[in-house]
């Protein structure tokens, strides 16, 4: 057995001491509370990292894993089966099951609203008629991005596979479910080991990645664990000083779903703070090379090119979803919205420039923010930032993309009563959504329960981004910085710290503690921070 902190085993902390690593029993009255059942709180002369199984890392991806398994299980009743009265089995949706029982997922009617089910068909290239013989008929593609679209694509073959290969096997839509969450639920695991692993010393952060409520609801709601697994796996390469790689990951990342690509905005306004804007331009443009290697066979093909703007043009046309704030205008002030009057396959021109300048005046702010701190902001801060401006002001927030937000919350903001308060009140956004869409005449809730936990989400997340704010301007507020410096500093660790943007009344620099001080003081009271 290892007799002294320096020889315990390399665990998953990057052979980080005992001393060194951050107890959330110490610093979250929340962890306190919570490991009383267990044997309380860390104690001071604990020896830690002697178990050679059960790692930090280990638990925190078992928590995981259990948390998946409550979101399989949460959507469960609506991949069950019945034989109707021809004796064709059906998948049992009878009775909207799929709102009642909170169940719905996009990925059982997208099985065959996709033409996935179809031998032989490919997306991009299949089409198809909606609304065929009405006024409104238009050629409908897949509507996903590439890299979300051949995932659906190849697990529809795996199932289909499956279903002909063993005898007994249910309905191939429910084989195909379950193939997806699968991969879905990989997925997740990627994300919450990246996390773990960008942390370091703040390892049990990644457990509220792990056990979030709004994975239990969203993980297979849809398919955005794909983004969040290469978003932040790209974090983490970054964090390990390899640019390229991390801009492969993102663009990859961008070519599941586009908010990945939204990251590469703060990297470079930090790399620019830090005379490091080679290495943000290396992650660029690798970025960028990978978006456009995975796109180029389905943009450049004559037969898939058209199919492949699909994804474009339903943005483009698409009208404010019931998610966002600008239809809580409409439905509660009467107002008729930017675009009233719209035809089939005409766009919200003013709602689409009106979102894109909200958005843009964001990022514009947070840029702001980049350049004038008083200390270099931390990457996950300003990621955290953006990504929130995106959904706050964008005229659709499917219910899944909060998982967007998840891992970036837990690495820019780990104040874990905050964090699982706004993630426990998001993901119960899915209540009055799932009942509103059952309809008043089937016993369904009224719009204006759905629209106020809209309006109570969009005000949480707002919180986070004004706390954010504060502890990018007082940087000694910061939980991670008590610890150490920014563990997503990568190529930028140890580099010059220079304000592009100095404010016109000068504040002065805030103190900032080092690591030694917060480690001095959590080992005077357990309760520090």
């Amino acid at each position: 057995m290892p007799s002294s902190p320096a020889e315990l085993p390399a665990e998953d902390t990057d052979s980080l001491t005992h001393e060194e690593r951050v107890a959330p029993t110490w610093t979250e009255s929340l962890a306190r509370t919570l490991s009383r059942p267990f044997g309380g709180p860390l104690g001071e002369h604990a020896q830690v990292g002697r178990n050679y199984f059960w790692t930090a890392l280990r638990v925190v991806l078992l928590f995981a894993v259990l948390t998946l398994l409550g979101g399989w299980v949460q959507k469960s009743p609506c991949i069950q089966q019945y034989v109707d009265d021809k004796g064709v089995v059906q998948l049992d949706w009878r009775g909207s099951k799929q709102f009642t029982a909170l169940c719905y997922s996009d990925t059982v009617p997208l099985y065959t609203a996709e033409r996935l089910d179809q031998r032989g068909s490919f997306p991009y290239i299949t089409s198809w008629k909606d609304d065929e013989g009405k006024p409104t008929e238009h050629v409908r593609y897949m509507e996903y991005p590439v890299v979300t679209g051949v995932f659906q694509w190849l697990n529809a073959r795996v199932a289909q596979g499956l279903v002909a290969l063993i005898p007994g096997l249910p309905m191939t839509v429910i084989v195909y479910f379950n193939v997806t969450a699968f991969w879905l639920a990989v997925a997740w695991l990627v994300t919450v080991f990246s996390v773990a692993r960008i942390a370091r010393r703040r390892m049990w952060d990644a457990a509220l990645v792990a056990v979030s409520p709004l994975v239990i609801v969203h993980a297979f709601t849809n398919f955005d664990t794909i983004a969040t697994a290469l978003a932040t796996a790209g974090l983490l390469a970054w964090a390990r000083k390899k640019p390229m790689l991390a801009g492969a990951l993102i663009g990859l990342g961008g070519a599941a779903k586009l908010y990945p690509l939204f990251l590469l905005g703060p990297l470079l306004l930090l790399c620019w703070r830090s005379d490091r804007l080679k290495a943000g331009l290396t992650t660029t443009a690798s970025a960028i090379g990978a978006w456009a290697l995975v796109n180029a066979p389905i943009a450049l093909n004559p037969a898939s090119h058209t199919g492949w703007k699909e994804f474009f043009r339903l943005n483009t046309e698409r009208n404010a979803d019931p998610d966002t704030i600008y239809n809580v205008l409409v439905q509660w002030t009467g107002w008729k919205g930017f675009d009233p009057g719209l035809t089939q396959g005409q766009p919200p021109t003013v709602l689409n420039t009106v979102s894109s300048v909200l958005f843009l005046a964001c990022c514009a702010g947070i840029a702001y923010v980049a350049l004038s701190a008083p200390t270099r902001p931390r990457l996950a801060q300003l990621g955290f930032l953006v990504v929130a401006a995106f959904l706050l002001t964008n005229k659709v927030w499917s219910p899944q993309y909060s998982l967007w937000l998840v891992p970036l919350a837990v690495l820019a903001l780990p104040r874990w009563k905050l964090l699982l308060a706004w993630m426990t009140l998001d993901a119960l956004v899915w209540v009055p959504r799932m009942y509103f869409y059952l309809g008043t005449d089937n016993k369904g809730l009224p719009i204006d329960w759905f629209l106020g936990a809209v309006l109570l989400r969009d005000a949480a997340v707002i919180v986070l981004c004004v706390v954010v704010l504060k502890e990018i301007y007082h940087p000694e507020r910061d939980k991670v910085r008590m610890s150490g410096d920014d563990p997503l500093a990568g190529v930028m660790e140890d580099a010059p710290d220079r304000r592009i943007v100095t404010p016109a009344r000068g504040e002065p620099l805030h103190r900032m503690r080092t690591r030694s001080d917060a480690d001095d003081h959590r080992s005077r009271t357990p309760d520090a921070v």
